[in-house]
């Protein structure tokens, strides 16, 4: 258990998700890595050049800092890290499914919390934006690669998802070891 614990502190350490976006406009590609506190780009420029591209179909700006999630979610991987490390020196297998189940609900209302962001940036346009195509919308896609108009975005969990993932792993086998 406390090596499954060890494995959520990768989640401070590398992303958790990445969206990238082919354009014309920008050959080399842009991108996006969402960590647990912060999103920026791939490169220096890209997420400001993002944002750019948004503005001409009317898509908000993306701002980190008005992200309320990103100021939160720290402190629900440290509750995670803290919790599972007092399981590991005091608890049972009762606790360590209790652990479990409280991660996995967790990154459930995760992926739907980042779903329900991605739906609103790809459908709140502003009417007034220098494109507009009624009844379009551009919302990327949660996971896989989606085409909008003429960018392909594609969007996948990187590797800080692998370590959440192996950590839920790794508890799910104490889990079963002690329940045998």
């Amino acid at each position: 258990m406390a090596f499954a614990t060890l494995l959520l502190a990768g989640l401070y350490f590398f992303p958790i998700w990445s969206i990238a976006l082919e354009a014309p406009q920008f050959p080399e590609g842009l991108g996006l890595n969402i960590r647990i506190d912060s999103i920026e780009g791939k490169e220096p420029q890209d997420l400001q050049n993002i944002n750019t591209l948004n503005h001409y179909i009317g898509m908000k700006s993306i701002n980190p800092e008005s992200i309320p999630e990103l100021t939160y979610i720290p402190f629900i991987v440290g509750f995670l890290i803290v919790s599972g490390f007092l399981i590991a020196l005091f608890g049972n297998k009762t606790w360590v499914a209790g652990w479990l189940v409280v991660f996995i609900l967790l990154a459930v209302a995760g992926l739907v919390d980042f779903y329900l962001w991605e739906y609103d940036y790809g459908h709140n346009l502003d009417p007034n934006a220098p494109i507009t195509i009624p009844g379009m919308s551009y919302q990327p896609p949660l996971i896989g690669s989606k085409q909008l108009l003429n960018i392909r975005a594609v969007s996948l969990p990187h590797i800080g998802f692998y370590f959440a993932l192996a950590s839920m792993a790794v508890a799910g086998w104490v889990w079963w070891r002690e329940a045998r």
